[in-house]
């Protein structure tokens, strides 16, 4: 069989004009702005003026990454194609790439194989604009922050106290910490600043998590840029509103917070909008585009990033709670490699079969189903992304072990198959979105913040506690102190592992999380604790994706996935 990459296969199909698209998900050309042939803006009125009812909401999760990969977009891309085969109503919700690991290691995120979402070069690289408002909008309020220290300092704002930084969409660890504003006073103030990635701005959150264009306003008017100065006591800190940047910020948003409309290679509806990191931020696309694909649809598959012990428990804890969501059913994705991985087998070794090393990393799956069925009280399928090296003996012992715990396993070929090799577990999400469910949070907002992060390690981890550094300790006592205590928690922490130390594979126990900071996204509405070494600005590897990406004399991409 002739071996095709994800861009062959994406660029070989014929879509569908996007208006199309739009009539088979039942949006009326009024809340339509086209961005060239294939891509669209959904006026976000609609929510307001459909009178139709709310599909159910399915999520999916997974294990947590190991670099055998696990296909978590391309199951949801594959699962909704599948439900479409069936003659459900169905719109995916996905996030958009950033540009950063497009050009890095990880690659685009546009699916895989025949589970992908068209036009993926668009959609991987500039697509319509979103993440260039929110860096556009970031930095206006960066240039404001300093312009205002310059022009006498008003509101007293400690140059020292900023927390602020600019961003740029691209890993580049020289930009992590520089020092501005050199070359005489004419040329601002000198101060240490830093950049992060535009997915980890607090725009982003803000945008992913906003109702409409008042709550998005509002949102950035609260963002806290910095504090004043004085002793810790005195210190007030000092937010985006009282330095009336709100208005411009939200002018330059008022486009990016329209959902994007794309297409499945089957030419199923996709909502592709928002993109946090899941270890660094909330890592979920937009509520805007979850509420539209729900209300557009009978049936809205959405995804979080990373393993469930991040994406899924911010989208439950946090996504689900600010925006009154409630899932109707969960997929957790795995493959018999990665859980081989978590058992100790070297990644060149992973094609042949080792039921020892398998059992090994199973506890890494049956934790995070653990999690899902029993902290949050969800109805869960266990779907196996297959590659063609598992064996019968190797499928049989994730099923038989996820039948322990009373969750079914579906196998899943949608990268070979697309919508055809989905429709098992098409079968079995229909069956779960029927049953009742009893969903709960996996900590309340009553509580200390140290509280809510212990609950956190203890439920969702595994562990046995959290650890605030003495610097946490001080800024959890302060941020309590300035009214942001009863705030749900974001933790920044390691995507490999369910502890803070991305070595520790499978289901460790008696691990200890250390927070080593802690700082309030007053805006987004949540509490980020980092751990380990998390970087808001990622760096490129050695050999970065982008020396392999090129364009012919007609514009055609080649090396992109």
């Amino acid at each position: 069989m002739e071996f095709k990459s994800d861009i062959e296969i994406a660029q070989e199909v014929e879509m569908q004009p996007i208006t199309e698209v739009a009539k088979t998900a039942g949006i009326d050309e009024k809340y339509l702005e086209q961005y060239g042939k294939y891509k669209a803006k959904i006026d976000y009125s609609l929510l307001k003026e459909s009178n139709r009812g709310n599909g159910k909401l399915v999520l999916v999760t997974a294990i947590n990454p190991t670099p055998a990969g696990e296909g978590k977009t391309t199951t949801t891309i594959g699962l909704a194609d599948g439900l479409s085969r069936l003659g459900e109503n169905v719109c995916v919700a996905l996030r958009e790439p950033s540009l950063g690991p497009v050009f890095g290691v990880k690659g685009g995120a546009a699916g895989g194989g025949y589970a992908q979402v068209v036009p993926m070069e668009d959609i991987n690289l500039h697509f319509t604009g979103d993440f260039h408002a929110i860096g556009a909008a970031n930095n206006l309020l960066a240039a404001m922050i300093d312009n205002h220290i310059y022009q006498g300092n008003e509101l007293n704002i400690d140059p020292r106290k900023i927390t602020w930084k600019r961003c740029v969409d691209m890993n580049d660890r020289q930009l992590r910490f520089v020092t501005d504003g050199l070359g005489g006073r004419v040329n601002g103030t000198p101060r240490e600043d830093g950049y992060d990635i535009t997915v980890a701005s607090e725009v982003m959150a803000v945008l992913c998590l906003a109702n409409d264009i008042t709550d998005l306003k509002e949102r950035l008017s609260r963002m806290v840029i910095g504090y004043t100065y004085g002793p810790v006591a005195t210190q007030k800190p000092v937010t985006a509103g009282d330095l009336h940047a709100e208005g411009a910020m939200t002018a330059l948003l008022k486009d990016a917070l329209k959902p994007n409309l794309v297409q499945t290679l089957e030419h199923t509806p996709a909502i592709i909008h928002g993109g946090p990191f899941a270890n660094i931020a909330h890592g979920c696309n937009s509520v805007t585009a979850t509420k539209m694909a729900m209300k557009l649809a009978d049936i809205a598959i959405t995804e979080a990033g990373f393993g469930a012990d991040l994406g899924a428990e911010k989208f439950l804890d946090i996504k689900c709670r600010m925006a009154d969501l409630k899932p109707n059913a969960v997929v957790v994705v795995a493959t018999v490699r990665a859980l081989k991985y978590n058992g100790g087998v070297a990644k060149a070794d992973l094609g042949a079969e080792n039921l020892e090393a398998l059992e090994k990393g199973l506890p890494n799956l049956l934790k995070h189903v653990d999690n899902i069925k029993n902290v949050y009280k969800l109805p869960c399928v266990v779907a196996i992304n297959r590659f063609p090296t598992d064996t019968e003996a190797e499928l049989k012992l994730v099923e038989d072990k996820c039948k322990e715990l009373g969750v079914n396993v579906a196998l899943s070929e949608v990268w070979a198959k697309g919508g055809e090799g989905g429709i098992t577990l098409a079968k079995e999400v229909l069956r779960l979105v029927e049953e009742p469910n009893d969903f709960s949070f996996s900590y309340e907002l009553e509580g200390s913040i140290e509280e809510k992060i212990d609950t956190i390690v203890k439920r969702v981890y595994g562990g046995k506690g959290v650890v605030l550094t003495p610097q946490a300790k001080k800024q959890a006592d302060q941020l309590t102190a300035q009214g942001f205590g009863n705030m749900p928690i974001c933790v920044a922490k390691t995507q490999y592992s369910l502890t803070d130390d991305q070595t520790k594979l499978g289901a460790p126990k008696d691990f200890e999380i250390t927070v080593r900071n802690l700082k309030v996204s007053a805006g987004a509405g949540f509490i980020v604790a980092l751990t380990g070494d998390i970087m808001t600005m990622p760096g490129l590897p050695k050999v970065p994706a982008a020396v392999k990406i090129d364009v012919d004399e007609n514009g055609k991409i080649s090396g992109l996935f």
